[in-house]
C-alpha cells in the first residue's frame, strides 16, 4: 500500500505540498519536476534562458546571483507557500583538461553548482525551520564520486555537495530537515544525445547495465526521499547509476 506521500494527489489536497526544483526546465530537471507535478504537488522551477515549459510556476533565477535567488523565493512564497521540499539541480560544466583549464572556468563552475546550492538550500532553510519539517534533495553525479578526467572543476563541485549535505543533516536532523543526495550517472538527455556514436557505446561500455538511465529513474529516486516512506533517511548518497560507480 503507498504511504500518503506517494500516493497521487487531487487538486486541493491538503498534503499537496510547495516544492521548488532549479533548473527545472529540462533535462533530469524537468523529470522531477514533472514526478511532483504528477503526484499533486504545486510546483516551482527556475530557470535561467529560454521559454520554460508550462504547467509550473515557472521563475527566472540565475543562482550564483543571490539578489535574484531571493526574488525568487519572494515570487513562489507568494504564489504556492514557502518552500517545503527543495531540489537543489541546477548545475553547469565547462570541461577542459587541468592544464588548459583557466581560473574562471574552475571558479563559475564551482559558484553555480555548489555555492549556488548553498544560497538555494540557506533561503529554503528559513521556511523549513518556521515549520520544523522540511525535505532537500541535491543532485550530484557519479562523477562526483569517481572523478573524470578533464571535469576536474565538475567533479569538486558535485563530491562538495555530499559533504554540504551531510553536515545539515546533522545540523538539523533535530529540526525534523533531511538532506539527501543523489547521484546519477549517464542519463539519456539531449546533452549525452550529442555525442557521437561511438562515444554513447564506450559510455555504456562502462555501466553494468549497459545502458543509459531515464530522466525519469532519476525522478523516482528523488520523489522517494521527499516522501514519508524516506523519512528516517538523511544524510545518504543514492546513486542511480547503472553500477558505474558502485563501491565509491
Amino acid at each position: 500500500m503507498l504511504s500518503e506521500r506517494l500516493r497521487p494527489l487531487r487538486k486541493g489536497d491538503p498534503l499537496s505540498r510547495s516544492v521548488l526544483v532549479t533548473g527545472g526546465n529540462r533535462g533530469i530537471g524537468l523529470a522531477i519536476a514533472r514526478a511532483f507535478a504528477d503526484a499533486g504537488d504545486q510546483v516551482a522551477i527556475t530557470y535561467r534562458s529560454g521559454e520554460p515549459p508550462a504547467g509550473f510556476l515557472a521563475v527566472r533565477c540565475d543562482i550564483t546571483d543571490p539578489e535574484q535567488v531571493e526574488q525568487a523565493y519572494k515570487e513562489i512564497e507568494a504564489q504556492q507557500g514557502p518552500v517545503e521540499v527543495l531540489v537543489a539541480n541546477a548545475g553547469v560544466t565547462k570541461d577542459q583538461l587541468l592544464m588548459r583549464m583557466t581560473e574562471d572556468d574552475f571558479a563559475s563552475v564551482l559558484d553555480t553548482n555548489l555555492t549556488g546550492t548553498f544560497r538555494v538550500v540557506k533561503r529554503a532553510n528559513r521556511g523549513m525551520l518556521r515549520a520544523k519539517k522540511g525535505r532537500v534533495v541535491l543532485i550530484s553525479s557519479v562523477v562526483g564520486l569517481l572523478g573524470s578526467a578533464g571535469q576536474a572543476n565538475y567533479a569538486a563541485s558535485k563530491a562538495g555537495l555530499v559533504g554540504f549535505a551531510r553536515s545539515l543533516a546533522r545540523e538539523l536532523g533535530s529540526r525534523n530537515i533531511t538532506f539527501n543526495v543523489v547521484a546519477p550517472g549517464f542519463v539519456d538527455t539531449d546533452m549525452t544525445r550529442a555525442l557521437s556514436d561511438e562515444q554513447r557505446e564506450a559510455i555504456v561500455a562502462q555501466v553494468p547495465l549497459g545502458r543509459y538511465a531515464r530522466p525519469e529513474e532519476i525522478a523516482a529516486a528523488v520523489r522517494f526521499l521527499a516522501s514519508d516512506d524516506a523519512s528516517y533517511i538523511t544524510g545518504a548518497v543514492i546513486p542511480v547509476d547503472g553500477g558505474l560507480g558502485m563501491g565509491h
